[in-house]
């Protein structure tokens, strides 16, 4: 890392600038409400190859593009502009090393939480060991939060948008307040949704289970590829609902999104669960794709150098 988090460049609003000069006005929506959609894009250095990837780089701008139109704000860019924005400012910081890069559509102006603009962006890219703490753990300690999830009725968990994470918010901060690691998610019929940014699955008979789209879960890139990488070396994978007490009899459970990879889960409601041998190969499986080492998923990664 040859520039400290502290001193890094970002791209904002379409220049590239030491992190400290790109200033929001405290009045627009973004700063008052929440009011900006974004996408966590990991890159991963493949040392062999000298070379920085960005993993499914275009599944996280369809996403983004989708997140925008669902909650109604203009969108000025085009993916080639989202991705010149992020190629750039990962250069200008000579990074050669594991990255988690925020690409940010934010409202700004003076409007109210009702504006659908004038939107721009920033890019902000971080090394994968300066993120959160829970992100960088070899192993979770879970409670399932007295918070229910965020519903398709009330503010759709579809939409990666700022203000949704504060529901993640009431759930983490009540396992860290209560001495766990993290969380999980019921939704409103009380079934298993999902942690605060990860996607939960579980293990029993070596069959790999998650809950489906409309258990109140995020239309999760790290759970597509999961789902994938699973099937690819041969095991069953089932989408459905999954009720609480089953959380507790699981073989093997772990979380995953773009920031945490997937991260064992050790217990859930101090019911002991331990680290499994098939979340560890989907864990290896995940990274080999990332760095653009599994010539069957080479498609999901692009260069950046």
């Amino acid at each position: 890392m040859k520039y400290p988090v502290s001193e890094r460049l970002i791209w904002f609003k379409g220049e590239l600038l030491h992190v400290n000069d790109a200033k929001v006005n405290a009045l627009a929506p973004t700063a008052q409400f929440g009011l900006n959609v974004f996408e966590g894009i990991p890159c991963y250095w493949n040392d062999d190859e000298k070379q920085l990837y960005a993993f499914r780089l275009d599944d996280h701008y369809n996403r983004l593009i989708r997140s925008a139109r669902l909650i109604q704000i203009d969108c000025p860019f085009s993916k080639d502009d989202f991705k010149k924005a992020l190629v750039d400012v990962v250069k200008a910081n000579e990074y050669e090393e594991n990255l988690s890069v925020r690409q940010t559509l934010f409202v700004d102006g003076f409007g109210s939480w009702g504006s659908d603009g004038p939107t721009d962006m920033f890019v902000a890219p971080i090394p994968r060991g300066k993120t959160s703490a829970e992100y960088n753990k070899k192993g979770l300690k879970v409670c399932v939060t007295s918070w229910r999830r965020i519903s398709e009725n009330a503010l759709s968990p579809r939409i990666k948008c700022g203000a949704n994470y504060i529901n993640s918010r009431y759930g983490q901060r009540e396992a860290l307040r209560n001495g766990y690691d993290t969380c999980l998610f019921l939704n409103e019929f009380g079934k298993v949704s999902e942690g605060p940014g990860s996607c939960f699955f579980m293990v029993r008979d070596k069959k790999v289970i998650t809950p489906t789209f409309t258990d109140a879960v995020l239309e999760s890139i790290t759970r597509d590829t999961v789902i994938a990488l699973a099937k690819s070396l041969g095991y069953e994978v089932i989408e459905r609902t999954i009720d609480r007490t089953e959380l507790y009899t699981a073989d093997e459970a772990f979380l995953c999104g773009s920031a945490m990879e997937l991260t064992p889960v050790l217990s859930i409601d101090k019911y002991e669960i331990g680290e499994g041998e098939i979340t560890k190969q989907l864990h290896k499986a995940y990274v080999d794709a990332a760095r653009g080492m599994n010539e069957q998923f080479k498609n999901w990664v692009t260069p950046i150098y």
